[in-house]
Protein backbone atom coordinates (compact mmCIF):
# COMPACT_ATOMS: atom_id res chain seq x y z
CA UNK A 1 0.00 0.00 0.00
CA UNK A 2 1.21 3.50 -0.43
CA UNK A 3 0.08 6.29 1.49
CA UNK A 4 -0.14 10.24 0.89
CA UNK A 5 0.18 11.86 4.24
CA UNK A 6 -0.64 15.07 5.40
CA UNK A 7 -0.29 15.90 8.89
CA UNK A 8 2.60 13.72 9.96
CA UNK A 9 4.15 16.42 11.98
CA UNK A 10 0.78 17.27 13.99
CA UNK A 11 -0.23 14.28 16.63
CA UNK A 12 -2.88 12.20 14.34
CA UNK A 13 -0.67 12.43 11.62
CA UNK A 14 2.41 11.30 13.96
CA UNK A 15 0.79 8.97 15.07
CA UNK A 16 -0.13 7.53 11.64
CA UNK A 17 3.33 7.85 10.34
CA UNK A 18 4.47 5.76 13.14
CA UNK A 19 2.23 2.81 12.26
CA UNK A 20 2.45 3.11 8.99
CA UNK A 21 6.04 2.63 9.37
CA UNK A 22 5.77 -0.74 11.70
CA UNK A 23 3.29 -2.10 9.07
CA UNK A 24 4.48 -4.60 6.35
CA UNK A 25 1.37 -3.61 4.26
CA UNK A 26 2.64 0.06 3.72
CA UNK A 27 5.14 0.16 1.42
CA UNK A 28 5.68 3.97 0.89
CA UNK A 29 4.68 6.63 2.54
CA UNK A 30 4.74 10.42 1.02
CA UNK A 31 4.63 13.31 3.89
CA UNK A 32 3.65 16.13 2.44
CA UNK A 33 4.31 18.97 5.26
CA UNK A 34 5.61 22.60 5.60
CA UNK A 35 8.56 21.36 7.39
CA UNK A 36 10.45 17.48 8.18
CA UNK A 37 9.92 15.53 10.71
CA UNK A 38 12.52 13.95 12.93
CA UNK A 39 12.16 10.43 10.83
CA UNK A 40 14.08 9.00 8.60
CA UNK A 41 13.09 5.40 7.21
CA UNK A 42 13.17 3.39 4.03
CA UNK A 43 9.47 3.86 3.02
CA UNK A 44 9.37 7.44 3.62
CA UNK A 45 10.11 10.06 1.72
CA UNK A 46 8.96 13.44 2.84
CA UNK A 47 7.87 16.52 0.03
CA UNK A 48 8.10 19.65 1.71
CA UNK A 49 5.58 21.97 0.45
CA UNK A 50 4.56 25.81 0.87
CA UNK A 51 1.65 26.09 -0.58
CA UNK A 52 -1.62 23.92 0.34
CA UNK A 53 -3.98 25.57 -2.22
CA UNK A 54 -2.34 24.35 -5.00
CA UNK A 55 -0.37 21.39 -5.65
CA UNK A 56 0.39 21.84 -9.40
CA UNK A 57 4.34 21.68 -8.16
CA UNK A 58 4.35 18.04 -6.59
CA UNK A 59 0.81 16.81 -8.39
CA UNK A 60 3.16 13.51 -9.52
CA UNK A 61 4.09 12.82 -5.91
CA UNK A 62 -0.21 11.42 -6.06
CA UNK A 63 0.44 9.09 -8.76
CA UNK A 64 -0.14 5.71 -8.01
CA UNK A 65 -1.31 6.41 -4.30
CA UNK A 66 -3.70 3.37 -2.96
CA UNK A 67 -4.62 5.95 0.28
CA UNK A 68 -4.18 9.19 1.24
CA UNK A 69 -4.39 10.25 5.36
CA UNK A 70 -5.40 13.79 5.88
CA UNK A 71 -4.86 14.93 9.38
CA UNK A 72 -4.35 18.65 8.94
CA UNK A 73 -6.40 20.77 10.80
CA UNK A 74 -6.46 24.25 12.91
CA UNK A 75 -8.37 25.45 15.79
CA UNK A 76 -11.44 27.60 15.33
CA UNK A 77 -11.13 29.58 18.40
CA UNK A 78 -10.62 33.37 17.47
CA UNK A 79 -11.54 32.78 13.81
CA UNK A 80 -14.24 33.81 11.78
CA UNK A 81 -16.18 31.41 10.01
CA UNK A 82 -14.96 32.89 6.97
CA UNK A 83 -11.09 32.12 8.02
CA UNK A 84 -11.68 28.65 9.42
CA UNK A 85 -13.95 27.53 6.44
CA UNK A 86 -10.88 28.93 3.92
CA UNK A 87 -8.03 27.48 6.07
CA UNK A 88 -10.74 23.90 7.01
CA UNK A 89 -12.54 23.05 4.04
CA UNK A 90 -10.68 25.24 0.55
CA UNK A 91 -7.23 23.88 1.87
CA UNK A 92 -8.71 20.25 2.54
CA UNK A 93 -10.71 20.37 -1.12
CA UNK A 94 -7.60 21.19 -2.47
CA UNK A 95 -5.60 18.23 -1.74
CA UNK A 96 -8.53 16.39 -2.68
CA UNK A 97 -9.34 17.28 -5.53
CA UNK A 98 -5.31 17.51 -6.85
CA UNK A 99 -5.11 13.36 -5.81
CA UNK A 100 -8.45 12.36 -7.31
CA UNK A 101 -7.87 13.67 -10.46
CA UNK A 102 -4.15 11.68 -9.95
CA UNK A 103 -4.90 9.24 -8.49
CA UNK A 104 -9.44 8.08 -8.25
CA UNK A 105 -8.47 4.29 -7.31
CA UNK A 106 -7.45 5.89 -3.94
CA UNK A 107 -8.97 5.06 -0.44
CA UNK A 108 -9.13 8.90 1.08
CA UNK A 109 -9.89 9.19 4.99
CA UNK A 110 -10.30 12.31 6.56
CA UNK A 111 -9.77 13.13 10.27
CA UNK A 112 -11.98 15.54 11.63
CA UNK A 113 -13.59 15.26 15.17
CA UNK A 114 -16.85 14.41 17.32
CA UNK A 115 -19.64 16.35 17.28
CA UNK A 116 -18.74 17.28 13.24
CA UNK A 117 -22.55 18.47 12.14
CA UNK A 118 -23.25 16.67 8.29
CA UNK A 119 -26.20 18.60 7.87
CA UNK A 120 -24.28 21.84 7.82
CA UNK A 121 -27.04 23.69 9.50
CA UNK A 122 -26.22 23.55 13.42
CA UNK A 123 -25.44 25.99 15.96
CA UNK A 124 -21.77 25.36 16.17
CA UNK A 125 -19.40 27.10 13.33
CA UNK A 126 -16.84 24.39 13.38
CA UNK A 127 -19.16 21.77 13.51
CA UNK A 128 -21.25 23.28 9.87
CA UNK A 129 -17.69 23.44 8.42
CA UNK A 130 -16.29 20.37 9.33
CA UNK A 131 -19.82 18.95 7.82
CA UNK A 132 -19.71 20.38 4.55
CA UNK A 133 -15.78 19.16 4.25
CA UNK A 134 -17.17 15.59 5.07
CA UNK A 135 -19.64 15.90 2.14
CA UNK A 136 -18.49 17.22 0.11
CA UNK A 137 -14.84 14.85 0.35
CA UNK A 138 -17.86 11.95 0.31
CA UNK A 139 -18.69 13.57 -2.71
CA UNK A 140 -15.85 13.34 -5.14
CA UNK A 141 -15.06 9.77 -7.18
CA UNK A 142 -12.59 8.04 -4.98
CA UNK A 143 -12.45 4.31 -4.64
CA UNK A 144 -13.98 4.34 -1.05
CA UNK A 145 -14.06 7.31 1.25
CA UNK A 146 -13.85 7.52 5.20
CA UNK A 147 -14.70 10.04 7.80
CA UNK A 148 -12.58 9.87 10.92
CA UNK A 149 -14.23 11.39 13.54
CA UNK A 150 -11.92 10.77 17.44
CA UNK A 151 -13.81 12.78 20.42
CA UNK A 152 -10.50 12.18 23.16
CA UNK A 153 -7.23 10.82 21.84
CA UNK A 154 -4.73 9.94 23.80
CA UNK A 155 -1.24 10.78 22.36
CA UNK A 156 1.10 7.62 22.45
CA UNK A 157 4.53 6.10 21.62
CA UNK A 158 6.01 10.05 22.51
CA UNK A 159 3.35 11.75 20.03
CA UNK A 160 2.01 15.23 20.73
CA UNK A 161 -0.26 17.53 19.78
CA UNK A 162 0.90 20.41 17.69
CA UNK A 163 -1.80 22.97 19.29
CA UNK A 164 -0.19 24.17 22.71
CA UNK A 165 -3.46 24.01 24.51
CA UNK A 166 -3.93 20.88 23.67
CA UNK A 167 -0.32 20.00 25.17
CA UNK A 168 -1.81 21.54 28.02
CA UNK A 169 -4.74 19.85 28.22
CA UNK A 170 -3.26 16.52 27.77
CA UNK A 171 -0.59 17.21 30.77
CA UNK A 172 -3.88 17.72 32.82
CA UNK A 173 -6.05 15.43 32.16
CA UNK A 174 -3.17 11.81 31.33
CA UNK A 175 -3.33 11.00 34.84
CA UNK A 176 -7.21 10.49 34.62
CA UNK A 177 -7.47 8.50 31.70
CA UNK A 178 -8.06 5.50 33.05
CA UNK A 179 -11.12 7.14 34.50
CA UNK A 180 -12.22 9.07 31.24
CA UNK A 181 -12.00 5.93 29.51
CA UNK A 182 -14.41 4.15 31.49
CA UNK A 183 -16.98 6.59 31.59
CA UNK A 184 -17.01 7.41 28.50
CA UNK A 185 -15.88 4.42 26.46
CA UNK A 186 -17.68 5.73 23.35
CA UNK A 187 -15.38 8.93 23.26
CA UNK A 188 -12.08 8.09 24.11
CA UNK A 189 -9.29 6.27 21.32
CA UNK A 190 -5.56 6.88 21.36
CA UNK A 191 -3.39 7.51 18.07
CA UNK A 192 -2.23 4.71 18.26
CA UNK A 193 -5.66 3.32 17.26
CA UNK A 194 -6.34 5.98 14.64
CA UNK A 195 -3.23 5.32 12.98
CA UNK A 196 -4.11 1.45 12.89
CA UNK A 197 -7.61 2.36 11.89
CA UNK A 198 -6.47 4.44 8.96
CA UNK A 199 -4.61 1.41 7.47
CA UNK A 200 -7.14 -1.02 8.34
CA UNK A 201 -10.09 0.92 7.04
CA UNK A 202 -8.22 1.68 3.85
CA UNK A 203 -7.03 -2.03 3.21
CA UNK A 204 -10.08 -3.91 3.98
CA UNK A 205 -12.90 -1.15 4.17
CA UNK A 206 -15.30 -0.55 7.10
CA UNK A 207 -19.07 -0.51 6.71
CA UNK A 208 -19.50 2.96 8.08
CA UNK A 209 -18.04 5.60 6.04
CA UNK A 210 -18.29 7.87 9.14
CA UNK A 211 -16.66 6.43 12.38
CA UNK A 212 -16.56 7.73 15.56
CA UNK A 213 -14.08 6.73 18.15
CA UNK A 214 -15.86 3.49 19.01
CA UNK A 215 -15.79 2.31 15.20
CA UNK A 216 -11.77 3.73 15.28
CA UNK A 217 -11.33 1.57 18.20
CA UNK A 218 -13.04 -1.65 16.10
CA UNK A 219 -11.21 -1.01 13.50
CA UNK A 220 -7.77 -0.61 14.83
CA UNK A 221 -7.83 -4.33 15.13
Amino acid sequence: MRVILFGATGMVGAGALIECLADNRVTAIVSVSRRPTSLTHPKLREVLHSDFFNYSAIQSEFAAADACFFALGVSAVGKSEADYSHLTFDLTMAAATAIVSECPQATFSYVSGTGTDSTEHGRVMWARVKGKTENALLALPFRAAFMFRPGFIQPMKGVQSSFRLYRAAYVVTSPFFSLIRTLFPRFVTTSENVGRALINVSDTGYPKRILESDDINRASG
